[in-house]
């Protein structure tokens, strides 16, 4: 894995995601990286991450793939491209689509990991496929369709 994390090499002005960005420092700071052919991730909930006691809360999970889903999308269009990550013009990814299957209550007290398969890339569009694990139990998967951040979304 690279030291360097995807989120790592956005724009100032375009790293303020709740989920992502390392501008909010309030947020979730998730950072993904390459492992192979795939992309991962890992988060540790917080006792305000919680649904029910002892249960981490869905919305949660939904967030985590979002931003791992954009993420992804972003480092996988810089390789279709053959472009280093963080080189102009950036190409950062939002999201057009997100679908989440829970498969299994999420404990609290886990590190959570998520895996992200590149299912279509083209210029425009990426397609993300991800799994949220606790321990050896696959919690919930959710497949992200990201867009190419329009112009009009920029500072």
């Amino acid at each position: 894995m690279s030291e360097k994390a995807f989120q790592d090499y956005y724009p100032a002005d375009l790293s303020h995601c709740y989920g992502c960005g390392n501008n909010n420092a309030h947020g979730h700071q998730i950072k993904s990286f390459w492992d192979g052919e795939e992309t991962v991730a890992e988060f540790n909930p917080l006792p305000e991450h919680t649904a029910i006691p002892g249960f981490v809360y869905g919305g949660l999970i939904a967030s985590l793939i979002d931003c791992h889903g954009t993420g992804s999308a972003s480092a996988a269009a810089y390789k279709a491209a053959g472009r280093e990550l963080g080189s102009e013009p950036a190409l950062r990814f939002v999201t057009a689509n997100l679908n989440v299957d829970f498969l299994a209550p999420t404990p609290m007290g886990q590190t959570l990991k998520l895996r992200g398969t590149i299912t279509e890339c083209k210029e425009k569009k990426v397609v993300v496929d991800i799994t949220v694990s606790a321990g050896e139990t696959v919690c919930a998967k959710g497949r992200v369709i990201a867009v190419k951040m329009p112009a009009s979304m920029a500072s």
